[in-house]
């Protein structure tokens, strides 16, 4: 492993302390009195009185005998001043003179003692008395620069680098750390408003035998023992059911699901939803109930009803519109596709310029029409409601509308927040809408359903009327941040592989360099550009090739070297 000289000099001093008799990762517990925010937020009650705390160093000002740094706990920054002869009390200096000034850095985390007062510039600040290395940190951190004329360098904002090293990224942004403080704040909210109407919340398998509850592709695996493949789950709507017809009158979950598809600036393959199922209830009393829940969280997260989302005002204050799906299709681009079947469908698609085939069923195609050209229009939350029968497997059909089902889905800023039914719990006709499903499966939809002929069992024994709801808790929480971007409300998004950096010789680079301006040379001529011995040329362009950074190959009877 190739050391960057700051690194090289970290562990350096990583044995200078442990040569002073300084263990740099001590084993005992440090126990602190008060945090930094508890400090700054009631002055008065600790002005002169000792405290203890332990941080990070953020920065340091180093001034001959009196220093200032800035110390970093869980709850935020402060300042912290050293002075020499108070810290080393005695004719023994080296705890400043040595281990502060010198082999302590930027990122290190300390323990201290001392007396809270303020400066004469009027800022809160702890004098040490008492000094402990806690952790010595052996890589620097990236921490931002403002020159004299405000501009700031070197932040920590390259946005794979941030996903990647999130530790990084929670040390030197502070913000980042607030959005997933707020993100906890959003799941407290919706577990006190279930809690308080006595909803149980419960847990179901993430390993499934059948991947059910959703139009998606599962990741497959294989259970050794039992000789079986198993799937993660794509959605916990089943089970939950299954504990309906149990006789819990509701349940919820916030459970991790996962999608083998796309990934973007919306999608993660790993995501969090929230699904809650109340027997006795509709689809109706579904809205409203969403319609108080949301509300809820805005004003707890926020303060207020409205959030700010990009360019919008986002106001999550009831009562939200409600409009019928195929209204909203016909609104948006002048085509009432009631009554059309798969055949008509397609032609409309083709004259939106919407890609379709023949392995698109009826609800697949409608869903296209509706994603493709209408739901960028419904910027403040919105129903969509009464989805066709096709679109919704689940879900039970239409009192006035045998063509229709009991659904909505939520719209906020263009984008599906939620999605809910009254529940189908006639077992004969869910058997024949999975039967349905089984056949867009046989012409290649590869995200059709499956057969759950255990959940048929359940419904057989008798599901009571039952209204459910899934919320995407990654996405409520975009809005509520404001966050464009998935990846910036998980902690740990998923990522392409890291690519390994390849340390050249002196040889490798010269030949790299030759090819970057060529792309394409015959081997004999970049042997003679490269001018290197056949010893030197031979094991050059092994290496280039065995690290995938170029390719030998042979065009009428000549060999090319190319770069990948």
């Amino acid at each position: 492993m190739q050391l960057t000289e700051q690194e090289i000099v970290r562990r350096e001093s990583l044995q200078k302390l442990r040569d002073l008799g300084i263990n740099p990762y001590p084993a005992a517990q440090f126990h602190t009195t008060t945090s930094v925010k508890q400090i700054m937020d009631r002055f008065s009650n600790f002005e002169g009185k000792q405290v203890v705390l332990a941080g990070r160093i953020m920065s340091r000002r180093i001034m001959g005998s009196a220093s200032f740094a800035e110390l970093k706990d869980g709850s935020g920054r402060m300042q912290i001043y050293f002075n020499r002869d108070l810290l080393c009390i005695g004719d023994d200096k080296t705890m400043y003179n040595t281990v502060f000034k010198k082999l302590l850095d930027l990122g290190d985390i300390i323990g201290i003692k001392g007396e809270v007062f303020k400066t004469k510039v009027g800022e809160i600040s702890v004098k040490v008395s008492e000094l402990t290395v806690l952790s010595k940190s052996l890589r620097p951190l990236p921490i931002a620069k403002i020159d004299a004329e405000g501009k700031v360098h070197d932040a920590f904002t390259d946005a794979e680098l941030r996903y990647r090293q999130r530790y990084v990224d929670l040390i030197v942004n502070d913000h980042v750390k607030e959005t997933f403080i707020k993100r906890t704040k959003i799941t407290n909210t919706i577990r006190q408003f279930f809690n308080e109407r006595n909803y149980v919340e419960v847990e179901t398998p993430i390993l499934q035998p059948i991947p059910g509850g959703a139009a998606a592709s599962p990741f497959v695996t294989h259970h050794n023992a039992l000789n079986i493949p198993l799937y993660l789950r794509i959605a916990n709507e089943l089970y939950l059911k299954r504990l309906i017809v149990g006789g819990f009158d509701a349940v919820y979950e916030f459970s991790k699901d996962f999608r083998n598809e796309g990934m973007d600036r919306t999608h993660n393959p790993e995501f969090t939803v929230m699904e809650l199922y109340v027997a006795y209830k509709d689809y109706n009393w579904m809205m409203n109930m969403t319609e108080q829940l949301l509300e809820k969280i805005a004003l707890e997260s926020n303060q207020n009803t409205t959030v700010t989302f990009g360019e919008h005002q986002i106001n999550f204050k009831a009562p939200y519109a409600r409009i019928p799906i195929l209204e909203a299709i016909k609104k948006h681009t002048s085509f009432d596709l009631n009554g059309m079947n798969q055949k008509e469908l397609i032609q409309v698609c083709h004259k939106l310029d919407i890609t379709a085939d023949q392995t698109m069923g009826i609800g697949k195609l409608i869903d296209e029409i509706f994603g493709e050209k209408c739901e960028h229009n419904y910027i403040q939350p919105t129903f969509i409601i009464d989805y066709p029968k096709e679109m919704s497997p689940l879900c039970k059909e239409h009192r006035d509308d045998p063509r229709l089902t009991e659904r909505f889905e939520l719209m906020v800023a263009g984008k599906e927040l939620a999605n809910a039914y009254s529940e189908l719990n006639d077992p004969i006709d869910q058997k024949e809408r999975f039967e349905e499903q089984l056949k867009l499966s046989e012409k290649g939809d590869d995200e059709a359903m499956f057969i759950d002929q255990d959940f048929v069992r359940a419904l057989e024994y008798g599901m009571p009327p039952t209204s459910g709801i899934g919320i995407g808790i990654d996405r409520l929480t975009m809005f509520m941040t404001n966050n464009s971007s998935i990846q910036e409300v998980l902690f740990f998004p998923q990522m392409r592989p890291e690519k390994k950096q390849i340390t050249m010789t002196d040889e490798e680079k010269k030949v790299f360099e030759i090819l970057k301006k060529e792309s394409k040379l015959k081997l004999t001529d970049l042997k003679t550009q490269s001018e290197l011995s056949n010893k030197k040329w031979d094991k050059t362009i092994k290496s280039l090739t065995k690290n995938k950074l170029a390719k030998v190959e042979k065009t009428n009877d000549d060999l090319f070297v190319e770069l990948l």
